[in-house]
């Protein structure tokens, strides 16, 4: 692992923001309530990079503003921190035998636009919490704790999604060449930032430095709600593919070109995206289809669409129901366009595969969830991507999933309540007492 590594850039304005902002309670509070309340903290400006509402761009001014914040509140739970060389904040708070294997707690700092503050969030903020209440008690484990708050898992600012999650697992080959909506190259956001892009890799840890990775996060969904469980056992992440669709058919008047006579890329595309709505609805529950960008040119009212790039993201529980929808919907694009005289290319961009929790450490939370509710786990499969699914790639995983108002995520109504959160902390460190220190596998 790369040691920490300058980060900030002298900002008067952004020192000057910082001190307006209100005290929190000290760690002798640590609660969930005080997660809560730091979450919240962290909305506005200067932690967001729009002036009303959330987002938290990679790398970004209001990325640095956060990572500065949430590294004193690291500090304050008794962790010893540092920036690796992708970015990445991680606090370490050592075990009873120096440089001993980790328990990584983490999830992501970044947001997508218009965001809630509790997605990724909340999971970094409550592995602080639970270090906190083990620091106040002067406990340590066989085992080090380490905290990370990942830098992009949402894609937040360049088109690949947990970039700094991939360079830890030790899975990412190379440092992508890749551009964000301003032109700026990830190489030269990385170097703005005190960063050199020739050791991103070096993020990367070694297996025997990682006991297993344990993510909190809001379920994003209304199942728990539904059940009335504060919390729940995720047992897989579900499968994953992402396409990009470009239709390109012939630009022309809209008043002189018959309709008969039209190429029109976005009626093409109106109709290949509903028949992948009528692909996913017949498929299992756990099938999902999601057209959620798209693009148009000329983009004027009297010319009809000549080009049209759209997205597709296809998820299910498992990769053979994945793959089955996948090629239903290839088949369905590609004579919607013969169909239309529309030329079509079809490109994959992201390959998640399921990815299965650990069993041992699921049991072993589970029975923490028992403990703490008194009722059994309630098990779920993750139709969302998280860091989680790329940590397998070095260590056993579990996730433990929180409830969220009418399961709304990934907008500003995002909200959970104290008392679920509280319980989501108390699980934590109950899990975190009753782990092995031998890795599971």
């Amino acid at each position: 692992m790369a040691k920490d590594v300058t980060f900030f850039i002298d900002c008067p304005t952004l020192e000057a923001r910082m001190q307006t902002l209100p005290n929190v309670p000290s760690v002798a509070d640590a609660s969930g309530k005080r997660a809560v309340q730091r979450c919240d903290l962290l909305g506005p400006p200067p932690f967001s990079d729009m002036p009303h509402g959330l987002f938290r761009a990679y790398l970004s001014p209001a990325y640095k503003a956060t990572v500065k914040q949430v590294r004193t509140w690291m500090e304050e739970a008794g962790m010893h921190c540092r920036i690796d060389a992708a970015g990445n904040l991680i606090g370490r708070y050592e075990g009873l035998v120096p440089d001993a294997p980790a328990l990584l707690i983490g999830s992501h700092l970044d947001s997508v636009k218009n965001a809630g503050k509790y997605d990724g969030m909340l999971g970094v903020i409550l592995g602080i919490e639970a270090v906190a209440y083990f620091h106040a008690q002067k406990k340590r484990f066989p085992f080090a704790i380490e905290v990370i708050g990942f830098g992009d898992e949402e894609g937040s600012r360049f088109p690949v999604s947990m970039l700094t999650s991939r360079a830890v697992a030790g899975s990412l080959d190379k440092l992508p060449t890749i551009e964000d909506e301003k032109g700026t190259s990830i190489q030269q956001a990385l170097q703005e930032n005190g960063l050199d892009p020739a050791q991103y890799l070096e993020a990367a840890y070694k297996p025997s430095q990682v006991l297993a990775y344990f993510e909190a996060h809001i379920e994003q969904g209304p199942v728990l709600e539904s059940l009335h469980h504060a919390v729940g056992l995720v047992t897989s992440i579900a499968a994953q593919y992402r396409f990009q669709v470009v239709m390109k058919g012939m630009a022309g008047h809209a008043g002189t070109l018959p309709m008969h006579l039209r190429q029109d890329a976005l009626a093409a595309a109106a109709e290949a995206i509903s028949c992948i709505e009528k692909i996913a609805q017949s498929g299992p529950d756990d099938l999902v289809a999601t057209v959620g960008q798209m693009r148009v040119k000329p983009g004027a009212p009297n010319i009809v669409p000549g080009w049209v790039e759209f997205s597709i993201d296809v998820r299910a529980g498992t990769e053979s129901v994945r793959n089955a929808a996948a090629e239903k919907i290839t088949h369905a694009l590609q004579e919607i366009s013969q169909k239309r005289d529309v030329d079509m290319t079809l490109t994959l961009q992201h390959d998640l595969s399921a990815s299965p929790c650990n069993p041992q450490l699921g049991a072993i939370l589970a029975a923490s969830i028992q403990t703490v509710t008194g009722q059994p786990a309630y098990s779920l499969v993750s139709g969302a991507g998280h860091d989680a699914m790329i940590m397998a790639a070095l260590a056993p995983v579990c996730m433990l999933f929180i409830r969220c108002e009418r399961g709304i995520s990934h907008n500003p109504a995002e909200a959970v309540q104290d008392e679920d959160v509280e319980t989501a902390l108390r699980v934590m460190c109950d899990f975190i007492q009753n782990i092995p220190s031998e890795k599971s596998v």
